[in-house]
């Protein structure tokens, strides 16, 4: 760690080239920043710390001067103060974008495919400076956050080979003298919306194929963690992105009003959002009178089920993957886990066991495997899922409390046996540290409670019968399963659920398609012979 003098320098840091404004002051915590003892390592390169917008090339503000407060989620200090723009900022970054769309999609692949590497090995060389950002203002320890920026990192490389090779088709037609065949073009300009808890990996994932596909982009970065998307755009400036292509606005306030200016804008042609199923709806229902194409991840309640014929080492392992990773907070987090009944009593023992070796703290802090809770609703709905659970016959194996010798946004890492289906746990998402175990008899069983829900993000289920895990993958009413396995992210596979968790596909081959229209063409006329005989 280093001294608070070092997180000092830090803010010192000017913008690398001109901007329209002053740069924004931050507050006065380089004297005293961690109240509580925890200090912030330095960053390498001081000039990625950007409390600003990013749009048309510049680094911003918002018109009316307005900001918002970021705070650290260890400490709820306040780090930094970001603009918080409106409409008429959303206007202004979607003007710069469709200028730059004229141009843009132009290019060919190869070059776009250049400018996604360029932009991945900055990303790669700056790793640990973006980890250090994304734990500063989102929690996660330091081992999570350098996971995520190799993750993230990944999509660019993936789609940078992606981009050479989007195809068109020639089609048999079954008009004589007819030629048909297909071209494909980018959509135009793509409205963004990323959550806070992957402020990397979610950004990345859509500007991606956004860029590989030709089309730009206007990117609102998350309220809460909007200093790790300004350095990905710092970085995107460095790897020669013309300007207008790539467009970071910022808001938290007025996150409704930029949400509104993006879907009504007929400008915009396309809006992929990551976040919940309630303000999925409002957008989609915002974009009907234009039409948009759309791409949404919301949310999930993913069963993990545990059979009698599985390896339990290895489900074990699954849960603390799938249920503890970010401290829950992750969109494919394992929510409800149904253990069969012969190895209930096993599984909770050995899953106690090693949530017991968990060491809750500062992100930064040696040794941490788990870090805060995003904020205080965060916490609270957790505790809320815990109190209820224990009202109604739920016994804590582990856990339980907040940690308020950490921090007001800590939470013990948590099992519960004897779950129910009528507590919350079992229909709500609880984004938290919270392993909840119910029992089940048989497969039949299992399959109806895990798709006795409205959403449908992932699944996971541990077997060694080759039969069963064909039969249950195709019974889950999920976009997406791990079979023995609770990770399943991964740039080449397609990411994506049914029913109420959204539609559209993220990463993969898949993934390049959401921003892409296919234009079929017809030549009249073609069938004549050869001329001059």
């Amino acid at each position: 760690m280093r001294t608070h003098l070092a997180t000092a320098r830090i803010f010192a840091a000017k913008p690398a080239y001109g901007s329209r404004f002053q740069p924004l002051a931050l507050p006065a915590l380089v004297k005293r920043y961690y109240a509580m003892g925890h200090s912030v390592p330095a960053l390498n390169d001081k000039s990625l710390l950007k409390p600003h917008a990013y749009v048309n090339g510049e680094w911003i503000g918002a018109k009316s001067g307005k900001t918002f407060e970021v705070k650290d989620p260890s400490t709820g200090k306040v780090i930094a103060k970001v603009p918080d723009m409106d409409k008429s900022d959303i206007e202004a970054a979607i003007a710069a974008a469709a200028a730059a769309l004229t141009s843009f999609r132009k290019t060919t692949g190869r070059e776009r495919s250049k400018m996604l590497r360029k932009w991945y090995q900055l990303i790669v060389d700056n790793a640990d400076d973006i980890a250090k950002l994304i734990t500063w203002e989102n929690g996660k320890p330091m081992a999570d956050a350098k996971g995520e920026v190799a993750y993230a990192a990944n999509f660019f490389e993936w789609f940078s080979e992606e981009a050479p090779r989007v195809y068109g088709d020639t089609i048999p037609a079954s008009v004589a003298g007819n030629r048909v065949y297909t071209i494909k073009e980018p959509v135009g300009v793509c409205g963004l919306i990323t959550p806070w808890n992957f402020p990397a990996a979610m950004i990345t994932r859509k500007i991606g194929p956004a860029l590989a596909a030709g089309c730009t982009v206007v990117a609102k970065s998350p309220g809460d963690t909007p200093l790790t998307a300004a350095a990905l755009a710092e970085l995107a400036h460095r790897a020669g992105i013309p300007k207008g292509v790539v467009n970071i606005v910022t808001a938290h306030s007025n996150t409704p009003e930029v949400g509104a200016a993006l879907t009504s804008s007929p400008t915009v042609r396309k809006v992929s959002f990551t976040g919940s199923t309630g303000v999925g709806k409002l957008l989609m229902s915002q974009s009907a009178n234009t039409l948009k194409k759309l791409s949404f991840e919301l949310g999930g309640n993913a069963p993990f089920i545990v059979f009698e014929d599985a390896d339990l080492e290895t489900a074990v392992a699954g849960a603390v993957v799938s249920k503890f990773r970010s401290s829950g907070q992750t969109c494919v987090c394992a929510n409800r886990i149904y253990v069969q009944a012969s190895i209930y009593d096993a599984f909770a023992t050995k899953l106690t066991e090693k949530v017991k070796g968990f060491k809750v703290g500062a992100g930064y802090d040696e040794g941490v495997t788990h870090g805060p809770l995003i904020h205080d609703r965060a916490i609270s709905k957790v505790e809320s899922h815990v109190q209820d659970a224990v009202t109604q016959g739920g016994k804590v194996l582990i856990g339980g409390q907040r940690m308020p010798d950490l921090g007001s946004n800590f939470f013990q890492p948590t099992v519960i046996r004897d779950m129910t289906p009528s507590m919350k746990l079992a229909s709500e998402e609880t984004f938290g540290p919270v392993a909840g175990l119910f029992k089940f008899d048989t497969e039949a069983e299992v399959v109806e409670l895990a798709n006795s829900s409205e959403v449908g993000l992932a699944g996971y289920f541990f077997s060694k019968d080759i039969q069963r895990c064909y039969r249950v993958a195709e019974a889950l009413e999920v976009g997406m399963v791990g079979v023995n396995t609770g990770l399943i992210s991964d740039p080449a596979a397609p990411f994506g659920g049914v029913k109420e968790s959204g539609f559209g596909r993220e990463g993969s081959k898949y993934g390049i398609e959401e921003y892409l229209i296919t234009k079929m063409i017809t030549l009249g006329g073609m069938g004549q012979p050869l001329q001059g005989t």
